[in-house]
């Protein structure tokens, strides 16, 4: 799947149904490669190691941000600490950034968005 807006993507919010082997299953398709999962749609997302994420990475968070409460972010199998700038891009924009590895990063989104929350989560594959 392309970056760009006419990528192919899912075109709504869907719950994480399973994880792994370097991909996602969710709404009945798999998926190869990291997802990043905004509340109108789900993406195809570039990032493979938590050292991509930045503010290009997230564009499409940014883009989407007044739709947005917290943004979750599954790292893999990594902890990871997002940088102070990227940090405060999202505060700046008024959404809670929460990372953490990908298997708890999907079981809290799935929980988020059974409350009808308004979250995003940016989830990096993991073997």
């Amino acid at each position: 799947m392309a970056s760009n807006q006419d990528a192919p993507h899912f075109p709504r919010s869907a719950p994480i149904d399973a994880y792994g082997k370097g991909g996602f299953a969710f709404a009945g398709m798999s998926h190869r490669g990291s997802l990043l999962c905004l509340p109108d749609a789900v993406w195809a997302w570039e990032v493979i190691k938590p050292e991509q994420i930045d503010r290009y990475s997230l564009r499409r968070v940014f883009a989407s941000a007044n739709g947005i409460d917290t943004l979750i972010v599954g790292t893999g199998l990594d902890v990871w600490l997002a940088p102070r700038e990227l940090r405060e891009a999202l505060r700046a924009v008024r959404v809670v950034l929460d990372t953490m590895q990908t298997g708890p990063a999907i079981r809290t989104y799935n929980v988020m968005i059974g409350e009808r929350r308004r979250v995003a989560a940016a989830l990096i594959a993991v073997p």
